[in-house]
């Protein structure tokens, strides 16, 4: 019998994969590739840090989380493990490809080995100022213990001794790329550009740093632990939920190891000594690695080479609504208004909030927090609306993950600068995006609602697709109110009719509209289901579309991460069509619509179809009411649903091959919708064909 579910945590590694076609594909600019394994290194340490971990956790209840799963997590364990090592060997040959193609370039990476004598006196002169302070050392005895090793940090096994004494000396010594670049520019020899590693100069400086003992050899070897990083809240009533997230954080940086990468030409004695001392059991990730580990930090390659080998610029585009106006709360007064980034800036919304802060009329501004810029316009703005006297008040999500402590950061900057926080809930993780902003007008209070796809993130915003609808609609506006009531009346349970609000009614009204196309479809009515969104992998909805397949009702499916749903098998999904594009921006807008018998019904939503998003999370899916908006959605997924350059297929054997029918034309979504949208502006924008090659 042939699977009809594909594992979520085999399904994400497929799509890492995708990651890791655009670090290869030659058709990318040369640089934009070395930041795409910095991507995929970034997005593999991720996953091991908290899906692996969880199948660790679930692989120790035996035989009852194949009950709660629909899967062994041993055997999947397995399984990943395979492929990563796959990966991990493709991973080395593009590396090794760039690095060659990078030297066409006269851009050379070169290690302590190669250096001219100039470049050696310039690494010299580096390492005795900037690196040599800042290691330290930690030395390892046969039977010494070795110290908890920081989570997602690069260390050196260092290996030295003496012929005459036949003894061996062991350390471990941490890289310090928290406070240093990974990466430094050597001076030119003509018109080549040399790059070496922080690893390398540490490697060029290791007989300065252990001098004190007496040696004839000496060597050093990567590894890199990943901890588990998912964090269970300390449930200790006299404590604050503040207090039990900061507890839990610090516990989480004495988790167990999900991971251990090595340098595959580490001795084995070393190896073994190492390898015992974190008592990897037989489930554990062990990969042998090459020279370098935490690829991650090629993300920030250095800007260097010709224009060429980097994508070109993509200026944000006046949205055609808000182009010369004094005031954003008056357009959104007269008509709803949707934001796409990063085609359109999001300094849009941040002009929002910074005129509310200063309108004498506003009176309130509530607002969600999931996910904040690393220096925070949004938090600027909350700050200047308090100190000219409005109620402002944050829910601040503490358990965005990796975010923990940034947020609670920002919740006491905010707190102490007079804005009411709100900590979300213990169990309930808040993850939809919502504003609401009450202006005094004409002796009544008008409202003015902002519902989003995406993070109030300035930083994410230029490189996640995704949507934000500002709107005075008072069926959307008063539901959003219900929203933030929610968290003032001790989460006390309300009705909606508009919003589709997890864990109330979400998953009850994707059900109802997923029934209404099949009921549409018996009846020989014309029925379709259009999504985009990033994760589908909630086995109810899944069981629903493949019984809407049956009926005859036409799927298409762009989802580009996770998809646990098997399309075009016969008899089950063959009226299914599922893709995913990988391209220069992160697609990250969910986007849902129904045929509705003719008449369609448009959503943009916070979540994916998965049980933690419908069942475990505070998330919010916001019909769209305006006709010029819908038709604006209909023509942005038409157009993503034609990409014929980076759009890859969903299919049984997880090819990840391009969808490229033969004569088509060459559409490439992203650079389309950008056009799109410079379109609507007419003169008012710099033709978009000058910008692209």
């Amino acid at each position: 019998m042939k699977k009809t579910y594909l594992p979520k945590e085999i399904s994400w590694l497929y799509f890492n994969a995708r990651v890791l076609q655009e670090a290869e594909n030659p058709n990318v600019p040369l640089i934009e590739r070395i930041k795409y394994l910095g991507i995929y290194s970034s997005n593999l340490d991720e996953y091991f840090r908290v899906r692996i971990a969880t199948l660790k956790r679930l692989a120790e209840m035996g035989k009852k989380a194949v009950e709660i799963i629909g899967y062994d997590p041993k055997a999947t364990l397995k399984e990943i493990h395979d492929i990563v090592l796959e990966q991990r060997s493709k991973f080395e040959y593009i590396y090794t490809l760039i690095t060659h193609e990078l030297r066409k370039e006269n851009i050379f990476m070169i290690n302590e080995k190669h250096l001219t004598r100039e470049q050696e006196e310039f690494v010299g002169k580096y390492f005795q100022k900037e690196v040599r302070p800042k290691l330290m050392p930690i030395m390892i005895g046969h039977s010494s213990h070795i110290p908890n090793l920081k989570d997602q940090v690069i260390y050196f096994a260092v290996c030295f001794g003496s012929a005459k004494s036949h003894k061996e000396n062991f350390a471990l010594m941490e890289i310090p790329t928290n406070v240093l670049p990974r990466f430094l520019e050597l001076p030119s020899i003509g018109i080549r550009r040399y790059i070496i590693m922080l690893d390398d100069i540490v490697r060029w400086g290791m007989k300065n740093t252990f001098s004190i003992f007496e040696f004839d050899h000496i060597e050093a070897y990567t590894i890199k632990l990943t901890k588990d990083a998912e964090i269970d809240i300390v449930d200790n009533v006299s404590d604050s939920y503040l207090e039990n997230v900061a507890k839990s954080l610090k516990k989480r940086k004495q988790a167990d190891a999900v991971s251990f990468v090595y340098d595959q030409q580490m001795p084995a004695t070393f190896l073994n000594l190492v390898m015992k001392r974190f008592q990897f059991k037989n489930m554990d990730a062990v990969i042998p690695g090459g020279r370098y580990h935490n690829f991650k930090d090629f993300i920030k390659f250095p800007h260097i080479g010709r224009k060429e080998l980097f994508y070109d610029p993509f200026p944000a585009i006046l949205h055609k609504d808000l182009v010369n106006k004094k005031s954003f709360l008056s357009v959104i007064r007269e008509k709803d208004v949707m934001l796409h980034f990063p085609y359109h800036s999001f300094d849009y919304f941040i002009d929002l909030l910074r005129e509310a802060s200063i309108d004498p009329k506003v009176t309130s501004i509530h607002i969600t927090l999931y996910r904040l810029a690393k220096s925070s316009s949004v938090v600027n703005a909350l700050i200047n609306a308090v100190r000219n006297g409005k109620d402002v008040t944050a829910v601040v999500e503490l358990q965005a993950r990796f975010d923990e402590e940034a947020n609670i950061f920002w919740s006491n900057t905010l707190r102490d600068e007079g804005v009411k926080i709100i900590f979300g809930v213990p169990w309930l993780k808040v993850h939809a995006k919502l504003c609401l902003i009450t202006r005094k007008e004409d002796k009544r209070f008008m409202k003015y609602a902002c519902l989003g796809s995406g993070n109030y993130n300035e930083d994410t915003a230029k490189i996640y697709t995704d949507d934000l609808l500002m709107t005075t609609d008072t069926k959307i506006i008063n539901e959003v109110e219900k929203v933030f009531g929610f968290f003032r009346k001790n989460y006390t349970r309300d009705n909606y009719y508009h919003l589709l609000v997890a864990p109330f009614t979400m998953r009850n009204k994707f059900i109802g509209l997923l029934k209404n196309e099949i009921k549409n479809a018996k009846k020989g009515h014309e029925a379709y289901i259009i999504l985009k969104l990033n994760n589908l992998v909630d086995e109810e909805l899944i069981n629903l579309l493949y019984e809407a397949s049956k009926a005859g009702v036409k799927i298409k499916l762009m989802i580009r991460g996770t998809c646990s749903l098997i399309p075009g098998v016969n008899g089950l999904s063959e009226n299914i069509e599922a893709r995913a594009i990988i391209d220069r921006f992160l697609e990250h807008s969910r986007i849902l619509i129904f045929c509705n018998n003719g008449d369609k019904k448009y959503f943009i939503s916070s979540a994916d179809w998965m049980s933690r998003n419908l069942d475990r999370r505070l998330e919010v899916t916001c019909p769209i009411y305006d006709a010029s908006i819908q038709e604006e959605l209909n023509d942005y997924v038409n157009i993503i649903w034609s990409d014929t350059v980076k759009t890859r297929i969903h299919d049984e054997k997880r090819s990840n091959r391009y969808y490229q029918p033969k004569g088509a034309k060459k559409i490439r979504a992203q650079y389309e919708i950008y056009k799109y949208f410079c379109g609507k502006l007419s003169d008012k924008c710099t033709d978009a064909e000058v910008l692209f090659r």
